[in-house]
């Protein structure tokens, strides 16, 4: 049994997924493991360290565990902002495993991996409705929810001051067609945010994705009622902004759900596990296996039936060149993600379990 002295009720408002005890066998196994030690959430993570919280009102830095600290050691199985991790007294004793996370590939030309948020309900991906709006970034961004585990839904802000609300969602019906809810708000007035309640109840966690200047700064201060995060202003020629996040955090909210903010990201590099019939082009990819044959490249091939769908005007063709695009550097990744893997297993010493992980995981 789990120590008696753990107060789950403190433990709710900052995401814990469950009224009392956990029901995932994975977290009820390293907590009788580690009978001395208590479950906190990492809200902020830097370079020198974590910050975690056991209740809305208390915080400490924590100490992470030595072998998080090798230079070789694997970015993504460090705790990221989101994860729960196990404490004795300010050092991480155990990474739980992850209910869900959504993940990009790291920039450089090493494969790496980089954990953008853990332990997400729901996934925002926020866009602005004016030069900001860009669909095929949005798509980007479906592919790395895609599989994750979470529910990603598309926040249009800056309603208030475009004239082009309809035409943007009309543009993402293929999406809308594939149960990705879109909600066009005015990032500034709660009366209009209050649409994302309902993917904000008690115990879940959300995460605010999206390009700088998007509005996901404004957007939190709405939902928290009171101005705590830095905005700024956008340049006109280009509707970007300037990071007034610089790091990931997560916010508890005042109706008992959490928010993550991120700041803006400019690289989106898939990690080779993505789905692409999970992450927003299960339609192209039905209509794919309907094609004649099955290396068709859905470019002049007889009997294709995406090319078929683009005539018929039933597939927008810019859907199309980025799904192709996407599938390649999906499958490039893939290939140095089994590289890597196949590096690692090599380079593993004598009797070490290869399906070991940090906490225990598998």
């Amino acid at each position: 049994m789990s120590p008696p002295d753990i107060d789950y009720a403190r433990l709710r408002p900052i995401g814990w997924p469950w009224p009392g005890e956990p029901a995932e066998p994975g977290w009820r196994q390293l907590m009788q493991q580690h009978p001395q030690a208590q479950p906190a959430r990492v809200v902020e993570q830097h370079r020198s360290g974590y910050v975690v919280a056991s209740s809305t009102e208390q915080q400490l830095k924590a100490e992470s565990p030595p072998e998080w600290q090798r230079p070789r050691f694997p970015s993504h199985e460090r705790a990221a902002v989101g994860d729960w991790v196990l404490l004795e007294g300010a050092r991480i004793v155990a990474l739980l495993p992850r209910r869900t996370a959504i993940k990009r590939g790291a920039a450089g030309e090493h494969y790496h991996q980089q954990v953008i948020a853990a332990n997400i309900d729901t996934v925002f991906v926020v866009c602005g409705l004016d030069e900001d709006f860009n669909p095929r970034r949005i798509e980007r961004y479906l592919l790395l929810v895609g599989g994750g585990g979470a529910e990603p839904v598309i926040v249009l802000t800056k309603a208030d001051i475009a004239a082009r609300a309809q035409d943007a969602v009309a543009t993402l019906a293929g999406l809308a067609a594939q149960q990705v809810a879109v909600c066009t708000v005015n990032a500034r007035d709660p009366h209009s945010v209050s649409a994302l309640q309902p993917w904000l109840g008690e115990g879940r966690t959300a995460v605010l994705v999206g390009s700088s200047g998007a509005g996901k700064s404004t957007l939190t201060n709405t939902l928290l009622g009171e101005q705590r995060m830095k905005t700024g202003h956008v340049r006109e020629s280009d509707s970007r902004g300037r990071h007034t996040t610089t790091h990931r955090a997560l916010i508890p909210l005042p109706g008992g759900a959490c928010l993550i903010d991120t700041p803006g990201m400019r690289e989106l590099k898939p990690t080779g596990e993505e789905s692409l019939a999970e992450g927003g082009f299960a339609d192209i990819e039905a209509l794919a296996a309907q094609c004649r044959f099955n290396d068709c490249a859905h470019q002049a091939e007889p009997g294709c039936a995406v090319r078929a769908a683009i005539e018929r005007g039933e597939l927008d063709p810019a859907r199309l060149v980025n799904y192709l695009k996407l599938r390649d550097e999906v499958a490039g990744a893939a290939g140095k993600l089994s590289a890597r893997l196949a590096q690692n297993a090599a380079a593993r010493p004598p009797g070490r379990n290869p399906g070991k992980r940090p906490g225990g995981r598998r």
